[in-house]
């Protein structure tokens, strides 16, 4: 086994995907960078630093797929909540289209 090219293909893999999967998490919630962050570890068990996540979620503000509001706290400094617009959430059914598609496409193949 080649694991230097596995090792690769798997970044590639969750680089390709990780919009996706920020968009399904945003998807009727509104959660704030860290939480964010816990939340795609929780379901996906991929490490995301802040270096990766807020570059991307500035990238789907730009898109209107995302939008942020200030939300002062009780203690501490204010937290920026991130949800999905409408656009976003009309994009995320687009994109669920072609997943399951790509899916049922590589299922077709392991057999």
């Amino acid at each position: 086994m080649n694991s230097e090219f596995v090792n690769k293909w798997t970044s590639q893999v969750k680089k390709g995907t990780l919009t996706f999967i920020v968009l399904n998490i945003l998807k009727g919630h509104e959660y704030y960078g860290y939480d964010l962050i816990e939340q795609v570890k929780k379901y996906t068990e991929i490490e995301i630093a802040e270096g990766t996540l807020y570059p991307l979620l500035n990238r789907l503000k730009k898109e209107n797929l995302v939008t942020s509001k200030w939300v002062e706290q009780e203690t501490g400094i204010p937290r920026k909540y991130y949800t999905l617009t409408n656009i976003g959430n009309n994009t995320l059914s687009e994109m669920k289209i072609y997943w399951k598609k790509m899916e049922e496409s590589i299922k077709k193949i392991q057999k």
